[in-house]
């Protein structure tokens, strides 16, 4: 058994590097976003600072990629998220959207804040900023829920 260990760690650390040649290319990252959340609603700073450490990699054309999210196959399964994220909601698009869909995304920021289904748990281990408390959740829930608007 022991004279397997050798090759098979040789053909997994091969596997790795020849791996790093097939990362994938990460979602656009933006910095000026004129339709931007922040940049079109007034937001209490406790909840912009919440919500920009909590939601914004995902959430946003604002992601900030670690080190780590261009290591094989680390990057597939992050860019995968982020695009996955944005299709959900993207903070960065935010003027553009209509009042009904404005209204329905943020009965699910207040839904699944609360539930701690947002962040996702995979998210918050390498991001502690992204871990919130109990008031914290409620915080961004009753936020979400005193944004939403009577349609026009």
């Amino acid at each position: 058994m022991k004279k397997y260990i050798k090759p098979a760690l040789m053909i997994l650390a091969a596997a790795v590097i020849i791996l790093q040649f097939f990362r994938g290319t990460p979602p656009e990252v933006r910095a000026n976003n004129p339709g931007d959340l922040f940049a079109n609603e007034m937001v209490d700073a406790e909840v912009a600072t919440l919500i920009r450490n909590a939601c914004y990699d995902c959430h946003s054309m604002e992601t900030k990629y670690p080190w780590y999210t261009y290591v094989t196959p680390l990057s597939w399964w992050v860019f995968d998220h982020v695009e996955h994220g944005r299709e959900e909601l993207n903070f960065s698009e935010w003027a553009g959207m209509s009042i009904k869909r404005k209204n329905h995304k943020l009965e699910e920021i207040s839904e699944e804040t609360l539930e701690g289904e947002m962040p996702l748990e995979s998210y918050t281990p390498l991001h502690p900023e992204a871990q919130l408390t109990d008031e914290q959740r409620q915080l961004i829930s009753d936020w979400a829920l005193s944004m939403m608007t009577s349609e026009e």
